[in-house]
């Protein structure tokens, strides 16, 4: 049995790590690499093995980190089939959809931009939506915690991680030549407590574990913070009759939130101000959440058996056409505008950041991790100007970070989970983290007794048994 980590090694973008078993080879993931434009560019159009020689692929969630190039890995030769979550089976039909029509969008532009200048370059998307429905029929979900076998000597079950919607953490039984083996694929690792969601759940027996490392080195402020926090961003910001402006990831970010306000408002801590939803992505995929209330937790169940929307209150707006979009930026009133990218890189939130990043009377309020060399990243050190479409903007608007809405687990969580597993795991690898964040927690790891811990290579093939 080997395992080779083929992304998201000392970075958090790019996922996908092959699992060999008994000749046969299981994908875990295969994430889009976000970042630096060119260069994710290069290494999302060339997968980094042959995609017809992969058995069979499971997938922990619908992050485009993890979920972005499934449709490339069928176009170039992939036959099998992807297990995954009944919620993350229908995200993904979402998500894929919407990265198609992004590089289709941007091959027209950059197209015709060249035949504009009289150059010869053109480019083609790495997939459109034809190669999407055809990764799409290769699907087939599993609730959480029910084995299924899908090679012979492989048994797949699927535990709760509590990251986003259908996030699981993926569990291996494996079997060659007589020697047994439990291997755990954290995907991404969610927090007690969050919101919406159900806590993680911890497998046992437990030997091999891959683990995420994203905040291997921070701790986030308590969860119980966060309303108290975002009502003062919100009041702040309307005294000065300014926007808050929330870049955000449309797939979980996006739905915290608005139950975050929905109580704000119930609770008459902020004032009756406009909330707007400027995402088609996160129109569509809060019609997903409201499909999926088995992933509830106790909290939101209350609202859903009171006949209560949890994702719904008065003010509250999801705005889908261009035209309403662009309005928004006509407007000088206080308001919330949510948009995605959550990293600044794309999406209807470039164009309000670049209509509101230079009031001072505004905020930016940053609610996610936010990866290097993106924009996001660029606003979150302090960066006192930006470049935006081409142009560049100075950053007079206020900066917030609340990391309190963190859906990965922080250093202490992170450390919760492995020490819930048990005494069973002899060895962990350590991915889905920065060079800093992944060496902490390998420290801190080793300290609490693991004398195992590697940060892996990037396309090194590794011993497991």
């Amino acid at each position: 049995m080997k395992i080779q980590f083929m992304g998201a090694v000392r970075e958090v973008t790019g996922s996908m790590h092959i699992l060999t078993v008994g000749g046969k080879r299981i994908l875990l993931d295969c994430g889009f690499f976000q970042g630096r434009r060119e260069e994710s560019n290069r290494m999302n159009r060339n997968l980094p093995f042959d995609p017809s020689t992969i058995d069979v692929m499971v997938l922990s969630h619908a992050h485009i980190d993890h979920s972005g190039n499934i449709p490339g890995l069928v176009k170039k030769g992939f036959k099998g089939v992807i297990y995954t979550t009944f919620a993350t089976r229908d995200l993904c039909s979402l998500m894929l959809m919407d990265s198609a029509y992004i590089q289709v969008k941007d091959a027209e532009f950059f197209n015709r931009k060249a035949e504009e200048r009289g150059e010869k370059d053109r480019i083609t998307p790495i997939y459109d939506e034809a190669d999407v429905r055809a990764c799409l029929s290769r699907f087939v979900a599993i609730d959480y915690q029910v084995t299924l076998p899908i090679l012979p000597g492989v048994n797949l079950t699927f535990y709760n991680a509590a990251h986003v919607l259908g996030s699981a953490v993926v569990c291996l039984d494996l079997e060659e030549d007589g020697k047994n083996l439990r291997f755990l694929f954290s995907g991404d690792i969610g927090r007690w407590g969050l919101p919406i969601l159900k806590d993680p759940v911890c497998p046992q027996g437990v030997e091999i574990f891959v683990s995420e490392s994203t905040y291997g080195d921070r701790l986030h402020d308590p969860i119980d913070s966060r309303g108290e926090s975002l009502a003062r961003v919100i009041n702040e910001t309307t005294q000065r009759k300014g926007k808050v402006i929330i870049p955000s990831f449309a797939l979980e970010r996006a739905q915290e939130i608005i139950f975050a306000l929905k109580k704000l408002f119930q609770d008459k801590q902020i004032p009756k101000i406009p909330v707007y939803v400027d995402s088609p992505l996160a129109t569509s995929i809060t019609q997903v959440f409201r499909m999926h209330p088995e992933c509830y937790d106790e909290e939101v169940l209350v609202f859903t058996n009171h006949q209560d929307n949890p994702f719904s209150f008065d003010g509250l707006e999801f705005i889908t056409r261009v035209e309403d979009s662009k309005a928004l930026n006509e407007r000088t009133d206080p308001m919330v505008i949510i948009a995605a990218s959550g990293m600044c890189e794309a999406g209807r939130i470039l164009h309000h950041l670049r209509n509101n990043i230079s009031n001072e009377h505004n905020t930016i309020l940053i609610v996610g991790f936010q990866a290097h060399y993106t924009l996001g990243r660029k606003i979150l050190r302090g960066d006192s100007e930006v470049r935006i479409f081409g142009m560049m903007h100075p950053v007079e608007a206020k900066i917030e970070v609340l990391n309190s809405f963190s859906g990965h687990a922080d250093r202490n969580e992170l450390l919760r989970y492995r020490t819930e597993l048990g005494d069973t795991v002899r060895k962990i690898f350590l991915v889905h983290g920065e060079d800093e964040q992944a060496e902490a927690y390998r420290t801190l790891l080793m300290e609490n007794g693991d004398k195992d811990v590697t940060i892996p290579e990037l396309y090194k093939e590794y011993e497991i048994i």
